[in-house]
């Protein structure tokens, strides 16, 4: 059955949304700034051993599908062999329609295999086949060569600072036309919660960056070292994974004393850990504006909730969900500190729940100061709300707030070398948007504002990334 619904018109509704995307955003290369893939896997050019492999491994949103419909984990991520567990997953896709993995799923196999039969419990054994052997005998479908089919310019890991960065200059080395560079992850320096894990990060710093750390000060001065590290090797950005923001009051005193106490083996109260916290994000952005570099905060995300199953399999398999957290008035203190010191550099802010949509939209403005268009960014729907809603609310939002044609747009902020397809589909909603308001008659869509409405699609899809991070 071939799989017409996903056709060269998908999710285009409107002469003019099929215009804007055909004639503009389906042929601009893809800046995918904030991912998490394996630069080791893009150094060696990876070779995929099955579809299983290269689909199912690490992706924990099709996990979640499955376990919903009643599959067991040892055929998720458990000892299955890869037919059995793509066999699982291809009886899970029709159960999962409207769920955005069921459109992702059909987008996927056809850009990437040019496979247009739909994936059913009928057609699973079809496809694997396929797949595989496409994966084995065309010397394109590889890990680079999927990069190369999909047309992506630059790709941006997410890594920690005492990371060796050792793949990345192999990339670099290598001469693959595509770049990918690295991203400052620093969470782990301010995850003080547990003193001997912090303990033993601090160690891992003082490897990494050949620094002698006994107190705060050295702590932060190892923290620069790697900072120009990363900056020597591309990096542009940094990312701050937060379950909230924390904007304590702090002095150099107290952050030095509270640093000696957790080096020192001593679990911290619930103050000392926010007002480290306070202090070390404060540190950051210090850095990164000095550096030029663009700050982002993911916030809001409950991780790990299921204990039984972290456990068994560990963190990152699935178990995270939106949280509940007004944090508001931190954000803008923190960023409000930055700024009176003359260190708030460019900014994107991801929120995981929804119902925070208008706040950021809003917050977003405040910090606006005119040496940047689009300075301080409310980042593309992350995570939950990377889907065809999410992504229509984060932008209309965005509209009623500030300026769309400023928005830096989409990422893929996956693991998968195949996961490109979601830059086509927020393409394709940005058009089918913009398309349905000028069908309207909401928008004029002739002479000057034709070429405006025209340039703005670009600039979302490619041009405000590649400057605002001066690639």
């Amino acid at each position: 059955m071939a799989n017409t619904f996903i056709d060269e018109d998908f999710l285009l509704r409107s002469v003019t949304a099929r215009e804007l995307y055909h004639g503009i955003a389906k042929k601009l290369p893809i800046i995918d700034y904030h991912c998490h893939l394996d630069p080791r896997m893009v150094a060696e050019d990876h070779k995929f051993r099955s579809i299983t492999e290269l689909w199912l491994g690490g992706d924990h949103y099709k996990w979640r599908a499955m376990r919903a419909n009643g599959v067991a984990e040892r055929y998720v991520t458990g000892d299955a062999s890869d037919w059995e567990k793509f066999e699982k997953w291809a009886e899970t896709v029709p159960y999962a329609m409207r769920n955005p993995l069921y459109h992702w799923t059909h987008l996927e196999l056809k850009t990437a295999f040019g496979i247009e039969t739909l994936l059913n419990p009928r057609t699973a054994r079809e496809i694997f086949d396929q797949c595989n052997d496409q994966l084995a005998n065309d010397p394109g479908m590889t890990a680079r060569g999927l990069m190369r089919r999909y047309n992506v310019e630059v790709v941006c890991t997410t890594d920690d600072p005492t990371d060796s960065l050792e793949w990345h200059k192999k990339v670099a080395e290598s001469g693959f036309e595509c770049k990918v560079l690295p991203t400052w992850r620093p969470d782990k320096a301010m995850a003080v919660e547990n003193a001997a894990s912090f303990r033993t990060y601090v160690e891992r710093l003082e490897v990494a960056s050949g620094k002698t750390i006994s107190n705060f000060a050295d702590f932060a001065d190892a923290l620069q070292n790697r900072h120009d590290y990363f900056a020597s090797l591309g990096c542009k950005l940094s990312d701050h994974g937060l379950e909230e923001f924390y904007a304590e009051e702090f002095s150099d005193v107290e952050t030095a004393e509270i640093f000696n106490k957790v080096y020192g083996g001593k679990e911290l109260s619930a103050s000392e850990i926010r007002t480290f916290k306070s202090a070390m994000l404060y540190l950051f952005g210090v850095q990164d504006a000095e550096a030029g570099w663009a700050q982002q905060y993911h916030y809001g995300a409950m991780r790990n909730n299921n204990t039984k199953m972290f456990n068994l399999i560990g963190p990152d398999t699935g178990y995270d969900s939106i949280g509940e957290c007004n944090t508001a008035a931190a954000m803008a203190k923190h960023l409000d500190r930055l700024n009176s010191a003359g260190k708030l550099g460019k900014t994107i802010i991801y929120n995981l729940n929804p119902s925070a949509n208008e706040v950021i939209a809003t917050m977003i403005g405040n910090f606006q100061d005119g040496t940047l268009a689009g300075k301080i960014q409310w980042g593309a729907g992350w995570w939950f709300l990377d889907q065809k809603d999410g992504m229509e609310k984060q932008m209309n939002a965005l509209s009623l707030q500030g300026l769309l044609s400023r928005f830096v747009g989409m990422l893929t902020d996956s693991r998968s070398f195949v996961s490109y397809p979601r830059h086509e589909y927020f393409r394709r909603t940005l058009c089918n948007m913009i398309g349905r308001d000028v069908e309207k008659g909401e928008l004029p869509f002739e002479g000057y504002e034709a070429e405006r409405i025209r340039q703005m699609v670009a600039d979302i899809c490619y041009n405000n990334a590649k400057g605002y991070f001066n690639f």
